[in-house]
């Protein structure tokens, strides 16, 4: 997949899927604009990558946070061709009895109106240029409660049907809108779950976690025409056909 001349804004991109989607849409000739909380980390990858990258520290809870960075980014390299939904947060782990609040309504705050804030922060330019891709990172967790995760399987849940929303709204227009359901990634996110000793997904080995280029190249791999049968849905990384089409496995 030829991404060259390509602006890609990715969400959460200071670690896991987000710095290695970063790293592979670079390595396709895509300019990249990193956008997280961690100055440090994200500068760290940008130097890492070179001129391609810009680091955008930017809070996605927040849609003047998140529109500001957009800007930074399109003022650098250009309209944004791609919007990579990533950035999310696993906590707070606990039951609903006993769930703190504020920790529950600062995970909806990222996982769902995140989504949300980037959408609405691209949607107008690549409305009206009248192309434009955008892709979620959802999870089993959008259609499958777990314990513990009220606020993780909640928010996921959301930002799923904003997805199904946004390309029912704009797939018109000629926008690629679509989900990444990429099953257990080995992620830090996947450390803390393992630590809480709640629900089965804390009990698996981790060595059935898969590596986080794996949906890096599904997000790729997303950006072309061959995905064109998937708009407006969400694509499983668990379906060995999916990981096959991709060219994950033979």
């Amino acid at each position: 997949m030829d991404m060259t001349g390509k602006v890609v804004a990715i969400t959460g991109a200071s670690r896991g899927i987000g710095a290695a989607a970063a790293r592979e849409f670079a390595s396709a000739g895509a300019r990249v604009g990193l956008m997280a909380r961690s100055e440090a980390e994200i500068g760290a990858l940008a130097a890492e990558i070179g001129e391609a990258a810009i680091a955008l520290t930017c809070d996605v809870a927040s849609q003047a946070s998140v529109s500001g960075a957009i800007q930074r980014l399109e003022g650098a390299f250009g309209p944004v061709d791609v919007l990579i939904n990533n950035a999310g947060m696993i906590d707070p782990i606990a039951p609903l009895s006993r769930v703190d609040p504020a920790e529950w309504s600062r995970a909806i705050d990222v996982n769902l109106k995140g989504v949300f804030h980037g959408m609405r922060a691209v949607l107008p330019g690549m409305t009206q240029r009248r192309a434009g891709t955008i892709l979620t990172v959802s999870s089993g967790a959008a259609h499958n409660p777990l314990e513990g995760w009220s606020a993780y399987c909640s928010a996921k849940a959301g930002a799923a049907m904003l997805t199904r929303v946004a390309h029912h709204e704009a797939g018109a227009a000629g926008l690629r809108i679509m989900g990444l359901s990429p099953g257990t990634v080995a992620t830090e996110m996947q450390v803390k779950i393992k630590a809480s000793g709640i629900n089965p997904v804390s009990q698996l080995d981790p060595a059935v976690h898969i590596p986080a280029d794996w949906p890096a190249k599904a997000l790729l791999w997303m950006c072309s025409a061959d995905a064109d049968d998937f708009l407006g849905e969400e694509i499983a990384l668990r379906d060995e056909a999916i990981r096959r089409r991709i060219g994950l496995i033979q």
